[in-house]
């Protein structure tokens, strides 16, 4: 009996593992609640519909959300969640044809969105060399938070999502440790870091350790950010013009979407260019 090969992991920059509005019925922009401030313009309550939302379940303002003070929905990303419980959970069927269906529908997609966002960083400690010695335990929890992420209904929402992401956080914590362990030199801890506002221009923070550090408004212009383990790094106006994120490890576009940079920053492989940062300085 020949050995079952393992189904290919998707990239990081996956399209399953990206947002794809248009297979989405709008679930971040119902579901969801948000509060007037500097990142929406009106308070919602979960369960209702944006006032922006149109028929089509698309944005009536998405190329003015930052001028129309939104900025927050051009942060916000689901990894996939949206189209996969739009399309394979509920299979196609809409909240608004089948209304008996919408608070179940809203209920799932955050929990989806977690699990998505765990794929995501597992796919990327699949594709990382340094973590070879703990892909085999990689894969073992991609394949299972994958088959959790295709349950049904009733299943998905009786989730102990808690449990789950603290089984895939000890594995991603050694992906980290495996990275960082390549770098040469003396590697900087600032997990959990209050550095906000700090002045960090220039600085060396290659393979540093900035899980969970909270960098709002830092100034990170021309740091040198080589494979940095950035997982839950808040990074909320910070400056990264030509800073240098290569290699940088579990960083995601909302991260980037958050931060201001420009045309010299230098970013990981399956990233974006945010489009609102600005020339090179």
């Amino acid at each position: 009996m020949s050995r079952q090969q393992p189904s290919p992991v998707p990239a990081p920059d996956g399209a399953d593992l990206r947002s794809d509005c248009s297979r989405c019925f709008g679930l971040c922009c119902v579901a969801l609640p948000f509060a007037a401030s500097a990142d929406f313009a009106a308070n919602k309550d979960a369960s209702t519909p944006c006032g922006n939302l149109q028929a089509d379940f698309r944005c009536g303002i998405h190329t003015q959300l930052r001028d129309r003070g939104y900025r927050g929905c051009t942060v916000f990303e689901c990894f996939g969640a949206g189209q996969k419980v739009s399309q394979i959970t509920f299979g196609g069927d809409d909240w608004r044809r089948h209304p008996g269906s919408a608070r179940q529908m809203f209920a799932v997609f955050p929990v989806v969105r977690q699990l998505q966002e765990l794929l995501h960083y597992l796919a990327e400690g699949l594709a990382l060399p340094a973590a070879r010695p703990v892909h085999p335990e990689l894969r073992r929890a991609f394949d299972r938070t994958e088959r959790l992420s295709l349950g049904s209904a009733e299943d998905i929402t009786a989730l102990d999502v808690p449990a789950l992401r603290h089984e895939v956080n000890t594995l991603l914590l050694r992906v980290g440790e495996l990275v960082r362990a390549g770098v040469p030199g003396r590697t900087r801890n600032h997990r959990g870091a209050d550095l906000i506002g700090a002045r960090l221009k220039g600085a060396n923070l290659r393979g540093a350790n900035l899980r969970g550090a909270y960098l709002i408004a830092a100034d990170l212009s021309r740091a040198d950010l080589r494979s940095a383990d950035l997982i839950g790094a808040d990074l909320r106006d910070a400056d990264l013009a030509g800073a240098d994120l290569t290699g940088a490890i579990f960083l995601t576009q909302s991260q980037l979407n958050a931060a201001r940079g420009d045309a010299a920053t230098r970013l990981p492989a399956g990233l974006d260019r945010p489009a609102h940062w600005t020339a090179a300085r």
